[in-house]
């Protein structure tokens, strides 16, 4: 349909070539781009926050487990690495909760939002004891698989089983704040998220070490915290939504009404979120594979590089969930000109961020790498990896919020396909061939997120062009 009102007097610096890039950049301060930064950050900046609190729950674990042992510091990292799979996975097959409830809050149908909930909450539950059983019962023989030496897979098979405890009540909490989100009230899940960060914090300072005359479990300590802080977390969250008074407004203790093609169309946008989340961490994973096969302190090193860049990452995350939601309500409204106002603030904001992320972490890696670790060797092998590394934040951030974004207008299949070709067809082969084959080690590594990273954003900015230039 035609775009209509004022945004649609903004010009589409993504769609309308070279001449436009002044006007274009002008544009950003225009009235209609600050509404649109105002509602994306109103939405981003706690959502932003709750991201950062599922990844300083893992910065936790690694710097409280790695000042304690090195050794015990790798049996976390390959305890986490099959779980993070699955968790992942099972969070982007819930990535239609999110979209599904903007839509509906777009067009002012609170109790088809409550729908939404109701089916997630079930699909979560589902979701998570079937992931718990895979994983008890596959965990530990995907690692032996892999070559990963006999003794780091024992050291992380205590672990691994109490991360997979956690997939449950972890998977309900995602269907629960996409919920949320979607409604554009995040803060409930961020307030949830952070007291559970202190109660993981709390218990890692007293398991892993051994506090108080305690044993000293390591990652295993860190295991239990983990499960606990979730658990907490999942109880909390739940406990504010079906107390707000708009929960029987939203029909939430009520079965949600029969919406068959509601109920596929969440599926399905699930499905393509989890394929591409799957193929994504599974082939970062497997980096940590690679790095097994070279050595512990290589295993050690990619665990500092990864942590970083998940919490650099992090925040383009949020922003590309908020995208999702305001580009989803636009949908939901019928107004295509706001769904790619919306999209490019989100764009340029996570660029802006990710450039200087990219200077920051290139100038102090060092001083980085020391707050993880105090071991010198690792931090000489980890240090100059952390500062190549900061070649793909921006590339990565594009990425994430490209593949949002398009989620959010209905196209599923194009990230799906562009995560496959980039993480599984691209960096696993070639990290392959340099860590391994040229003995590259942890570099090799690197190099090839580098380039997959920058393929992803590639293919996914055309793909925004063409879906973008047809709608108009």
């Amino acid at each position: 349909m035609p775009d209509g009102g004022e945004a649609s007097m903004v010009p589409d610096f993504f769609t309308e070539g070279p001449a436009r890039v002044t006007p274009a950049i002008r544009s950003l301060f225009s009235r209609p781009a600050r509404a649109s930064l105002a509602a994306l950050f109103a939405i981003a900046w706690p959502v932003v926050v709750g991201r950062l609190g599922i990844t300083a729950m893992g910065l936790a674990d690694a710097v409280v487990v790695g000042r304690f042992s090195v050794e015990q510091l790798s049996f976390h990292t390959l305890g986490w690495a099959p779980t993070q799979i699955v968790m992942v996975t099972g969070m982007g097959l819930l990535g239609g909760v999110q979209v599904m409830t903007a839509r509906a809050i777009g067009a002012g149908d609170l109790v088809g939002a409550g729908a939404v909930l109701r089916r997630g909450l079930v699909y979560a539950l589902l979701l998570g004891v079937a992931s718990t059983l895979l994983l008890v019962a596959g965990g530990a023989f995907f690692l032996r698989q892999t070559g990963v030496s006999a003794n780091l897979v024992d050291g992380a098979r205590l672990p691994l089983l109490l991360f997979s405890a956690s997939m449950t009540p972890t998977l309900m909490f995602v269907a629960a704040s996409s919920f949320i989100e979607g409604q554009g009230k995040p803060m409930a899940g961020t307030i949830s998220m952070w007291l559970a960060n202190i109660v993981n914090l709390a218990l890692d300072l007293l398991l892993v070490p051994g506090s108080f005359g305690l044993p000293a479990l390591g990652a295993v300590g860190a295991g239990f915290a983990t499960l606990a802080a979730r658990t907490a977390m999942l109880a909390l969250l739940l406990a504010w939504i079906f107390s707000r008074p708009e929960a029987r407004a939203m029909g939430l203790f009520q079965p949600p009404r029969a919406e068959p093609e509601r109920a596929l169309e969440q599926i399905q946008i699930g499905l393509g979120a989890g394929a591409s989340n799957f193929v994504e961490v599974g082939a970062f994973s497997g980096m940590s594979i690679f790095a097994g096969w070279v050595g512990a302190t290589t295993v050690a090193a990619w665990a500092v590089v990864v942590n970083v860049a998940s919490i650099v990452f992090m925040i383009p995350l949020g922003l590309a969930a908020a995208s999702a939601v305001l580009v989803g309500q636009a949908v939901g409204a019928e107004d295509p000109a706001a769904s790619r106002l919306h999209a490019r603030s989100a764009l340029a904001l996570a660029a802006a961020f990710a450039v200087l992320c990219w200077i920051a972490v290139g100038v102090f890696p060092n001083a980085i790498t020391q707050f993880y670790v105090r071991d010198q060797g690792l931090i000489a092998m980890a240090a100059p990896a952390l500062a190549l590394s900061s070649l793909f934040f921006l590339p990565d951030a594009l990425q994430v919020v490209l593949a949002y974004t398009l989620r959010a207008r209905g196209d599923v299949l194009a990230p799906s396909v562009t995560h496959i070709t980039s993480y599984a067809l691209v960096m696993l082969p070639l990290a392959y061939v340099l860590a391994w084959s040229l003995h590259l080690g942890l570099f090799g590594i690197v190099w090839s997120v580098i380039a997959a990273s920058f393929l992803s954003a590639a293919l996914l900015i055309g793909r925004y062009l063409f879906v973008t230039s047809r709608s108009r």
